[in-house]
């Protein structure tokens, strides 16, 4: 289950967009560029992403319950996935006005102050992303982690936009505005279409990264080792938690007891190196045939 505490990153997050949405439309209005224009759309997307991101870690960080015995944790999954769709609905409009800018063509104004202004923005969140990412990798928040992907890629579009739209100002090229903007509304496709595809993943019961299935693998080496013998290993994610399932094959003339002990002692070596899984075995007897049948998911009739 989530900390609670997580909630306060996410209104940082809202407090980081309503700032920049200020600042940055402040930039448009006094230069008419298209392109921060480009940059200040973005920064609604990361608005309506913060809101939804508080709703689902206040409902991922709810305990299990009869109805949701295995916690809450995939309610994050939603957050991204929304934000990911915001992304893919800014970028149409971004699209449809560089492309009308484009055809239209329209000098720009007061460029030295409206960049002075866009530069501040960019700060806030550059500062606020590094705080939201620290935290979601430590808490394994994917929520947080994708707000903070987010406004990194905010920072770096908003780079490439304050040098291109300098450029229009010192050059008068004004064709290099819209062009920009089109190169933003494709960069932050991009970020949305890896959000929304994590966000299937996890939805779709992926399993655990190789590098944490390859810990679980050495801890079953040692047992193998001392005679044991495991099949069905299953893991999945669960946002901020993850499930692992698997089968633990030990001489039948053990009595149950000792046998329990055994699989203790298993859980709780691979929850030593992955403190977030939790993991329920399934004790068999290594001579019976019929626990070699049920390695597959759908077992045979």
């Amino acid at each position: 289950m989530l900390p609670d505490n997580l909630k306060r990153y996410a209104w940082l997050s809202i407090a980081a967009a309503l700032a920049t949405i200020l600042l940055k439309g402040t930039a448009w209005w006094l230069t008419g560029s298209v392109g921060l224009l480009s940059d200040a759309l973005e920064s609604f997307v990361n608005l309506a992403g913060a809101l939804m991101a508080l709703s689902m870690l206040s409902l991922a960080a709810q305990p299990a319950d009869e109805h949701h015995p295995h916690g809450h944790g995939k309610a994050e999954y939603f957050s991204s996935a929304f934000e990911g769709f915001l992304i893919i609905v800014a970028a149409i409009g971004i699209a449809y006005a560089a492309i009308d800018r484009l055809m239209h063509p329209r000098p720009l104004e007061a460029v030295g102050i409206g960049l002075a202004v866009s530069v501040i923005a960019s700060i806030i969140n550059f500062a606020t992303a590094r705080s939201l990412m620290k935290v979601g990798r430590k808490y394994r928040s994917i929520t947080l982690e994708a707000d903070a992907h987010h406004l990194l890629t905010d920072v770096w579009t908003s780079v490439g936009v304050i040098f291109g739209v300098g450029l229009v100002g010192l050059g008068g090229w004004l064709w290099l505005d819209p062009v920009i903007a089109l190169l933003v509304a494709a960069n932050i496709v991009w970020t949305g279409w890896q959000l929304l595809n994590r966000s299937a993943a996890g939805l779709m019961d992926v399993s655990l990264p190789e590098a944490e299935l390859k810990a679980i693998e050495q801890v079953l080496d040692g047992y193998r080792r001392q005679g044991l013998e495991f099949h069905a290993l299953r893991t999945r994610q669960a946002g901020a938690r993850a499930f692992a399932t698997l089968h633990v094959l030990v001489p039948g003339a053990w009595n149950v007891q000792v046998g329990h002990d055994w699989c203790e002692r298993i859980e709780a070596d691979i929850r030593s190196v992955l403190s977030h899984v939790h993991v329920t075995t399934h004790l068999e007897p290594r001579e019976d045939p019929l626990s070699q049948s049920d390695r597959d998911l759908d077992r045979p009739a």
